[in-house]
């Protein structure tokens, strides 16, 4: 059909509309002029028809509203009596009482007798359009839930995500805030925080110190190996397998034969606080000590040898 087609059933249809409308007129006029007492008896009996939905729609939507509260404050006891996060219970909460909200309105407005399916289907598509727009922040509020439920991390913890760690400063529902060593706030986004790697330094009680230490070939290991042990002997926050949960007492492998080093590995356990303390303070002990007892320190070379 063409554009063309259409123009001059314009002022047809004007027409059409102001006949029906003075053919209504004229029809009621009618009415009340032949039977105005039954007229104005079927008003009255109309009114009062509508004044009962009105009623029972009141009744309905305060009842609800009730319920609602009920249920609102139902679920925050439970969350306080299960110990949940404030955030994740708030949201929570808010997101049931708005969707039974919804619901009770739409209820209430249909016992008045308006049809309600044109307006569910204009929520659902004011729902699906304002979703499309907001899919990354829906992306976050979902990895938050998952967050906030699962709990990989807690604020005061230290990890290693996105490229970025430091010291879990905030954890709410769309982001997360960690403070670096340099003392910057990194923001991270829930979504795609809660899709990655996450290593969580702080998650258990104890951890791993390794110092990787290159020293010259011509080296004794006995003499290496009693030389680093020596080095961290007597340090109450090097922890032993008299220590419940630690594997092992400190150890010393040669784990590599490279080019021009060999590598040791000195390994030993402490508490999670106090693994920075005492990895940085050996890692200066060692490069002091070595050297003192005749162990050097290797460092890459190339032999050149010379024929006449």
């Amino acid at each position: 059909m063409l554009i063309t087609d259409l123009i001059p059933q314009t002022p047809i249809d004007t027409v059409n509309v102001a006949d029906s409308a003075k053919v209504a007129v004229l029809e009621l006029s009618e009415k009340i002029s032949s039977d105005p007492q039954g007229f104005f008896a079927g008003l009255l009996q109309d009114f009062i028809k509508f004044g009962i939905k009105v009623v029972i729609a009141l009744v309905i939507y305060i009842v609800g509203a009730w319920l609602i509260r009920r249920i609102k404050k139902g679920l925050q006891k439970l969350f306080v009596k299960r110990n949940t996060d404030k955030t994740i219970a708030t949201f929570v909460s808010s997101l049931v009482s708005i969707t039974l909200t919804a619901l009770l309105i739409i209820i209430t407005i249909s016992e008045l007798g308006v049809n309600t399916t044109s307006l569910a289907a204009i929520l659902a598509a004011g729902g699906v359009a304002i979703g499309m727009a907001l899919s990354g922040t829906v992306q976050n509020f979902a990895g938050g839930l998952m967050l906030l439920v699962f709990k990989p991390f807690k604020a005061g913890d230290y990890i290693k995500a996105l490229g970025y760690e430091g010291i879990v400063t905030e954890v709410n529902i769309v982001n997360t805030k960690i403070c670096t060593v340099e003392n910057n706030t990194i923001i991270l986004p829930n979504g795609a925080l809660s899709g990655g790697n996450i290593d969580n330094f702080s998650h258990l009680p104890y951890h791993r110190c390794t110092w990787c230490i290159d020293v010259d070939y011509s080296s004794n290991p006995d003499i290496v190996r009693s030389a680093l042990l020596g080095i961290i002997k007597g340090d109450e926050k090097i922890l032993d397998t008299t220590t419940e949960g630690v594997p092992s007492n400190p150890v010393v492998f040669l784990t590599k034969l490279k080019e021009s080093t060999v590598e040791f590995q000195l390994r030993a356990w402490v508490k999670t606080e106090d693994y920075w303390p005492v990895l940085l303070k050996y890692n200066e002990e060692i490069f002091k000590t070595l050297p003192q007892m005749g162990i050097a320190f290797a460092f890459p070379q190339m032999d050149v040898h010379i024929k006449k």
